[in-house]
């Protein structure tokens, strides 16, 4: 039974006016968030369509869920969801559709003035879409014509860099490899990806410190920890299942320590409702410790515990066999630490020293450590430095290559690890591209490409002329939302690779196509018969995923078939054999088995129930494969990020209701939040300080040294215990209070969870 779309002339308005606040969840998960995953898959799906899909959902002979990266255990569960991921399951597999009568009754210029909420909740693309030029509204066009129209524009500039290739993080990687290999035997290394707005800088610090740019721990070791850091991350609604590993850690013997600028409801209590003390008792503690730190105050933190350490007279404070067998810079770093003033760093964490001094209590009591790190570290200008000293505190102790301890950047997207193995990236390491021109025999470019922000500019200056977006929702991923928007509109042509409507499709070059495509959720049936992808969790596990559903209409393609038939449409010549690989994706894997270390034997292992683990030098050998053969220990200045009177340090956040850009609702149940979006979270002393009543409708200003004004207006201001001079509000809202070259060092990530601004 076909479910209609819901009505496509009004949208519910997300202002301040019917926001409802009430007292914050001091727990997570239960019969709660039960209900609300049942309720939103019924409402998309009906009954039965949630019975067939759900119960497929991160099993080993089915779908990998669209929403996060967090890995899955051995032993599954028969329900291997959480809310949120049922949500992102929900949204693919839903019967409501899109059609070319719904782009007949809507305007481009009426599409752009919808909420985020109201455009995603429209359905599923069914067939390509061309905005001809001077045109105001969307119409069908063949898939033929729309790949001869994006290759004639793509052959028409003047150099392959003219193209950007961006991609999100859900693309397979057999998608990922022939669209990496598309573009660059077009000859461009432009493919900026969601990465590099968010966890490059984890990439950037591990690569120079330990020698591999991803994390060093499995399941297994959380499950083996003394102790746990949770660091600048809400893993209750960005990451739920992380919260059932935490409680068996917990159950295992493991304390945990919560090292967040917002109290977070998951961090607090878990009511795992796969447990019956889930559904009716009152579940389990999870943080032994809450630091409620300064935001930015993450390297002063752990540059404290790094001094504590080196003064400290116990045994075994520092693994003195592990450094001087495998680190190299200690008596730099060493040097450079014990000069650190505690005064500093009391004012960039807002800490007190006995707070401190009690987690290195904890620090000393512990053999094995993991460190967790999401974007709360990653999105601010020092954020290589602080993920280099939180490597730096791992060290000391030898707490990488053992059991139980290591680095953990939690990733968003569930492929957007595998995406970067593929060679989804601006900057391609020599060794891959030699193995690349061996396996198709052609010389790819060599000149590092644009990441985000620099095609942002590129787009802007007019360096760039044509966007491809392979999934995600650029327009709303990406900072500066003006410069953006205004960037993209300079674009001869703008396409998008999609499964759902967004506000991407309404910011439009001169040009622009909707190219509709599969979801993981779809059969996806090619001429040698049913296909399977494969998707790398957050821990380095490579799995196969099957799609079970019928496609949501006749028109779609998947991914791969987009891209090797727009490479067969654009490009003359070269021996890459585009119609092999969407004749049979074990073609794709075949070759990617020759270029990508890991991967020999990639048919037969991704089949294997559960998958492969890929290797990691540091975590199975203690090998670094850094400059200098070892771990490198750094030396990392610490300047604190002192905010104008009068003024608050804004972080961008999640709802809830929401994954990345895509918002499934206007409720944030653990903030305590109803039917609103436009909210900022303000500590109540700051308020008070600020003569800013609870309940006030202001406008968000940031202030930055290129003196621009950039402006968020009619936000509900909400008395909420934040970390003092700290704030909070939803992206991609304020995104645009976020400058384009307000970026990390080194990374080029955008400074997001550090933004200074005024209440107006």
């Amino acid at each position: 039974m076909s479910r209609k779309a819901p009505a496509d002339d009004f949208d519910p308005a997300d202002d301040t006016a019917g926001v409802g606040v009430s007292k914050p969840k001091a727990w997570a998960a239960g019969v709660p968030g039960v209900t609300a995953a049942l309720r939103q898959s019924y409402g998309q799906m009906g009954v039965r369509r949630t019975a067939l899909t759900l119960l497929r959902v991160n099993q080993k002979q089915g779908f990998d869920c669209p929403g996060c990266a967090w890995p899955e255990d051995d032993h599954r569960h028969l329900a291997e969801f959480c809310e949120n991921g049922a949500k992102a399951v929900a949204e693919e597999a839903t019967t409501r559709r899109v059609t070319r009568e719904f782009f007949a009754r809507h305007s481009v210029a009426d599409l752009a003035v919808r909420s985020d909420h109201w455009l995603g909740q429209q359905g599923r693309l069914t067939e390509p879409m061309i905005l001809r030029a001077g045109s105001g509204h969307y119409e069908p066009v063949s898939w033929d014509e729309a790949f001869g129209l994006l290759a004639s524009e793509l052959n028409a500039l003047d150099s392959p860099d003219e193209a950007v290739f961006y991609t999100s993080g859900r693309t397979s990687n057999e998608a990922a490899f022939a669209y990496q290999l598309f573009a660059r035997a077009f000859g461009t290394n432009n493919l900026p990806d969601c990465s590099n707005m968010c966890h490059e800088s984890s990439g950037s610090a591990l690569v120079e410190t330990i020698g591999i740019g991803k994390g060093s721990v499995l399941l297994e070791d959380l499950y083996q920890a003394d102790l746990i850091f949770v660091v600048g991350q809400n893993p209750g609604t960005n990451h739920p299942r992380m919260l059932s590993a935490l409680e068996r850690a917990k159950r295992a013997g493991a304390r945990i320590v919560a090292v967040n600028p917002l109290p977070e409801a998951g961090l607090m209590r878990f009511k795992n409702p796969q447990r019956a003390s889930g559904v009716t008792g009152r579940g389990t503690g999870l943080a032994d410790r809450f630091l409620q730190i300064r935001l930015n105050g993450d390297l002063a933190l752990f540059q404290a515990l790094n001094r504590l350490l080196l003064e400290s007279d116990a045994p075994d404070a520092l693994d003195r066999g592990f450094l001087d067998a495998h680190a190299h810079g200690f008596e730099a770093f060493r040097d450079h630490v014990l000069g650190l003033d505690w005064d500093t760093v009391l004012e960039a964490t807002g800490l007190g020293r006995d707070e401190i001094t009690a987690t290195f209590g904890d620090v000393l009591a512990a053999r094995r450590i993991v460190v967790c790190w999401a974007m709360g570290l990653t999105q601010h200008r020092n954020s290589v430095p602080t993920i280099r000293e939180v490597v730096n505190f791992l060290l000391l102790r030898g707490n990488i290559g053992r059991p139980g301890a290591g680095v953990c950047p939690v990733r968003g997207h569930s492929n957007v690890q595998g995406d970067r193995t593929m060679g989804i990236y601006e900057k391609p390491a020599p060794a891959f591209l030699d193995a690349l021109a061996r396996e198709f025999s052609f010389e790819p470019p060599r000149e590092h490409g644009l990441d985000t922000v620099e095609a942002i500019r590129a787009m802007r200056d007019g360096r760039a002329r044509v966007f491809l977006g392979m999934g995600g929702n650029f327009v709303r991923a990406t900072p500066d939302s003006a410069v953006t928007e205004a960037a993209l509109r300079r674009c001869r042509l703008t396409a998008q690779v999609s499964t759902k409507l967004n506000r991407s499709h309404t910011v439009t070059g001169a040009q622009a196509l909707i190219l509709p495509t599969l979801g993981r959720t779809e059969r996806d049936v090619q001429e040698s018969g049913p296909q399977l992808v494969s998707v790398e969790d957050s821990m380095g596990m490579v799995h196969g995923s099957r799609g079970r559903l019928a496609p949501a209409a006749g028109h779609l393609l998947s991914e791969v078939a987009i891209v090797c038939r727009l490479a067969r449409a654009t490009l003359a010549g070269g021996e890459f054999g585009w119609e092999a690989m969407e004749r049979d994706y074990d073609v794709i894997r075949d070759r990617i088995s020759r270029v990508v270390p890991g991967f020999a034997d990639y048919n037969v292992r991704v089949r294997r129930p559960g998958g492969f683990t890929l290797p990691h030098a540091p975590r199975d050998e203690r090998r670094f494969p850094t400059a200098t053969g070892k771990a490198n220990l750094t030396v990392n200045a610490l300047e604190v990020l002192r905010v104008p009177e009068g003024r608050l340090l804004l972080q961008t956040v999640r709802s809830h209701d929401q994954y990345n850009t895509t918002i499934y609702g206007l409720d944030d149940r653990y903030r305590g939040i109803r039917a609103g979006r436009r909210v900022i979270f303000v500590n109540p002393l700051d308020l008070a300080a600020l003569g800013v009543a609870d309940g006030a409708v202001v406008d968000l200003v940031s202030e930055w040294e290129d003196g621009v004004e950039r402006r968020a207006p009619s936000f509900r201001v909400v008395s909420y215990p934040t970390a003092r001079g700290c704030a909070a509000a939803y992206f991609p809202e304020t995104n645009v209070l976020v400058p384009l070259d307000s970026t990390a060092d080194v990374s080029n990530t955008p400074t997001s969870k550090s933004i200074v601004i005024r209440l107006e």
